[in-house]
């Protein structure tokens, strides 16, 4: 059985790359995608730890984790879409639509 160190500093690098695209981008897909990213990056800690451990409750974890990022994706697409047919523009500094 691998350590799981390797797997973990893979997903340490994945969300901060994920980090990195939601604080620095302007374009709210590719927030959306840098989202996708950090999601995924604790998907692959969840099952190196449960994989080491011998248990499935990581899996278990990754599994609703992804489901969580399906939702998440269809309705910021969504979302997304409603914003630039009323707007016409994806970029966030110009989006005041969502504020009170």
């Amino acid at each position: 059985m691998m350590d799981p160190s390797a797997y973990l500093l893979l997903s340490g690098i994945l969300f901060g790359i994920g980090v990195a695209g939601v604080v620095v981008r302007k374009n709210v897909l590719i927030i959306l995608m840098s989202v996708e990213i950090m999601l995924n990056a604790v998907n692959v800690a969840f099952i190196a730890v449960g994989s080491h451990l011998g248990d499935v409750t990581g899996s278990v974890f990754a599994f609703m984790v992804m489901t969580v990022a399906a939702a998440e994706a269809a309705v910021g697409l969504a979302i997304l879409i409603a914003i630039f047919r009323l707007k016409e523009t994806i970029d966030i500094t110009e989006l005041s639509v969502l504020k009170w």
